[in-house]
């Protein structure tokens, strides 16, 4: 059996003595796509953040490609973006896609900058336009664009679709199969459903701070005996 791409184990993490995720147990598969599902406040923001070691964790562990997630070295194969994501508002497109490039150890390509953007559906002009000057969906778009150009082995995006007209979204999920064809593992929050029925291999429901399932969105209908998703998710969190 191969290494997973990324280990839970019996996760636990307290906020002023409040649990926050209690006995988290997940495991991903290198390649694999696993869609993060939960109502606000159910624990999915922190989860990724203990991943990065944002926050220290309270018990349990973690591994990347079976390294322990304390190491700097092992999340050298991720890349990701945070929610409410904002790139330095002084900052250009270009400047903040270099800089990135620079922090992964990699050489900026304008042209590939260019067709990153194209991919996603971000016009050419916010490359020269500070980050204070574009909108949510520009900053998002860029945010994704810095994401992919980094070429990790591991995508962890937190609500990556926010923001997204129907277009980009569309956009976005064509990148993300194609990220996916080449090997890479998606791990991402999100509170649309259909998009993770549409590009998921798993899914993962956090509520209360606990896994209430994790399997495949056709498994999820059938343990709730519902005709959509979206009822089966309504019955594990009720």
């Amino acid at each position: 059996m191969s290494t997973p791409a990324l280990r839970f184990r019996q996760l636990v993490k307290r906020y002023a003595g409040t649990p926050v995720l209690e006995g988290i147990d997940l495991d991903i598969a290198p390649g694999e796509c696993v869609g993060l599902v939960g109502v606000n406040g159910a624990g999915k923001t922190s989860l990724l953040k203990c991943l990065f070691d944002f926050v220290r964790v309270d018990s349990g562990s973690i591994d990347i490609f079976g390294r322990s997630h304390r190491e700097p070295g092992a999340r050298g194969a991720l890349a990701f973006l945070p929610e409410r994501f904002m790139p330095p508002y002084y900052l250009s497109g270009a400047e903040f896609l270099a800089y990135m490039a620079k922090l992964h150890g990699n050489r900026y390509d304008s042209a590939e900058a260019r067709a990153m953007l194209d991919a996603l559906e971000l016009d050419h002009a916010a490359l020269a336009m500070p980050a204070r000057k574009q909108s949510k969906g520009m900053t998002q778009k860029l945010g994704l664009a810095a994401c992919f150009l980094a070429n990790k082995q591991a995508y962890v995006l937190d609500e990556p679709m926010s923001g997204l007209d129907p277009k980009a979204r569309a956009r976005l999920k064509e990148r993300l199969q194609h990220a996916r064809s080449q090997g890479a593992t998606v791990f991402f929050s999100s509170h649309a459903l259909a998009d993770i029925e549409e590009l998921c291999d798993r899914m993962a429901i956090l509520h209360g701070g606990r896994l209430r399932f994790i399997g495949t969105p056709a498994a999820c209908r059938a343990a709730y005996h519902a005709a959509t998703l979206e009822q089966a998710f309504l019955a594990c969190v009720n």
